[in-house]
């Protein structure tokens, strides 16, 4: 993710899908939107291209009795019968797909675009899709017919759950995502762009985190792909390959990365390059390893991953991106754990990134969210309990002199443990400066004398908080608003060797995300392993109907 432009919410935080182009446009301008109509959110968040360009003059009515009628005849719509209900009754029940010369262009449109869920990463079909086809293509659409009116409303609101808002909220509860999910009033997104149409032509946002719409392209070209290409496993003839090689070899993974997207040029040359070289540091940063240019084993494994896969990592992250909040307009912090790397952003711009370490895999770092409140320089470290119970005393039993030995102290005792705390200094497992967002999982990011850790491609190796590489650059970032906290200050306090905390005068929004795919800010497709093994569950939620 890179919560990537990547993430930023997490902007791991908006791109987006859907409205249409119209092209009978006026050339009026079109009325000012007010915060009223847009409600909770600014229309610039909202896709364009379902709602486009509606009838406005309210010139065609109906009343509420055939309204329940409508339902009465389509119960598996009925769940939408409050979205519809709203919406029409805020437009006084006036025809939204009709004015005085009939059916409105964005009727088709819609049409075509529900009717294709599968290049939205769902798997599922619209209810009465038979009914919509015999309507929308009937030889006559000039006389309002109200049953394809409410059709297309409610198939608005259909694919409106499916595409943006995504599987139901215990399904993301189940796969242990505990990152709030988004809230929309979809009857008043819809009821914005009917009022205001021509102020919406041309756009592409949809009310979707950005990563939604950037995903939603690859895996267009992804099946592509397996339509058309077998995607062979490549077998090496050698143990690696490097600039200055020749092999056959050579020449087949060109052709894959020429497929990829990564290499450009002469894909039956079999010499090991400068181009090709460019091209496989390409593949494998954007692959989550070392970019050596060296194509081993590893590579070798990544470029031979079946698109099918890569395929199911794609709808898995294309539904998680439904979940998340479309938009954050404050500084706030993302961290994309497969990814192992922190995102800083302003206004879902991306500042900066720097690698963390993460939980292991019997240690997961939780997904969810908090508020950043303190940032506490020189820590003591309250060795947790399971801690103490696992690691300390036995290792107290091997060596008396284990506490003194790493700077602890025995604080009292509990449930028949000693209480255990670390003393500031830089050995501290904390390292010298620690940053709090309370919350009931005991998470947080620190500091860390084991720096080491940054270098491996994977970093997966804490009890679940979060190790970040560069503490004392995001120290200055969160205390940008407390006066006197500069470079030389910040410094001081992180070696003093005396606990200091120090509240944050505006506290920081910490989004911990979970992307096995994302887009990165150079517009590159990134696949990163499944390390809490969290992928195919969902995808088998997600394809289980095929």
């Amino acid at each position: 993710m890179n919560l990537l432009r990547p993430f930023p919410i997490i902007a791991f935080l908006l791109l987006g899908l859907l409205f249409f182009n119209s092209c009978n446009q006026s050339e009026k301008k079109a009325p000012k939107i007010t915060k009223d109509s847009l409600k909770r959110r600014s229309i610039k968040d909202w896709n364009k291209t379902i709602p486009g360009n509606f009838n406005s003059e309210q010139e065609l009515f109906f009343d509420t009795l055939q309204l329940e009628s409508f339902i009465t005849a389509h119960p598996l719509l009925k769940e939408y019968t409050a979205s519809i209900q709203k919406f029409y009754s805020n437009r006084h029940f006036a025809f939204a797909w009709y004015n005085k010369n009939g059916l409105i262009e964005q009727a088709g449109n819609l049409t075509d675009r529900v009717k294709n869920l599968k290049d939205e990463g769902i798997n599922k079909d619209i209810p009465y899709r038979a009914s919509l086809d015999s309507m929308i293509y009937a030889k006559s659409t000039k006389k309002p017919n109200i049953e394809l009116e409410l059709m297309l409303t409610a198939q608005y609101f259909v694919f409106a759950k499916l595409a943006w808002e995504g599987m139901d909220a215990s399904i993301s509860k189940s796969s242990e995502w505990f990152l709030p999910r988004k809230k929309i009033a979809y009857d008043a997104y819809l009821d914005s762009m009917i009022k205001s149409p021509a102020k919406f032509a041309g756009t592409t946002v949809a009310p979707v985190y950005r990563q939604y719409d950037l995903l939603k392209n690859f895996l267009i070209k992804y099946r592509e792909l397996e339509q058309n290409d077998q995607w062979q496993p490549i077998v090496a003839d050698k143990k690696s390959y490097k600039p200055g090689d020749s092999s056959a070899v050579i020449a087949q993974i060109k052709t894959r990365l020429f497929k990829l997207e990564d290499f450009k040029g002469d894909t039956t040359d079999t010499h090991y390059n400068d181009e090709f070289l460019l091209a496989v540091k390409q593949f494998q940063e954007r692959s989550g390893m070392p970019a050596d240019g060296t194509i081993g084993p590893g590579t070798l494994t990544e470029l031979n991953t079946p698109i099918k896969k890569r395929i199911r990592q794609l709808l898995v992250n294309m539904e998680r991106s439904r979940w998340l909040p479309v938009q954050i307009d404050s500084s706030y912090l993302g961290v994309n754990i497969p990814e192992f790397k922190l995102h800083v952003y302003h206004a879902d711009s991306l500042l900066w990134s720097g690698n963390v370490v993460v939980g292991q895999s019997i240690h997961k770092t939780v997904i969810f969210s908090g508020d950043m409140k303190y940032v506490v320089f020189s820590p003591y470290w309250n060795v947790p309990t399971s801690i103490v119970r696992n690691e300390v005393l036995p290792a107290m039993r091997r060596d008396k002199s284990y506490i003194k030995n790493h700077q602890m102290e025995i604080t009292g005792y509990s449930g028949g443990l000693p209480v255990v705390r670390q003393k500031p200094g830089p050995k501290n497992s904390l390292g010298l400066v620690k940053f709090l967002f309370p919350n009931s999982y005991d998470i947080y990011l620190h500091d860390t004398p084991s720096k080491s850790l940054f270098g491996e491609s994977s970093r997966a190796f804490s009890h679940g908080c979060i190790r970040v590489e560069d503490p004392a650059k995001l120290a200055a970032f969160l205390l940008k608003n407390n006066k006197g906290w500069d470079d030389n200050k910040i410094k001081t306090a992180m070696n003093a060797g005396k606990e200091q905390y120090v509240t944050l005068k505006k506290k920081v929004p910490v989004y911990i995300a979970y992307f096995t795919a994302f887009i990165d800010r150079n517009n590159r497709l990134n696949f990163r392993k499944d390390i809490y093994s969290r992928d195919e569950p969902l995808a088998n939620m997600l394809l289980k109907e095929e």
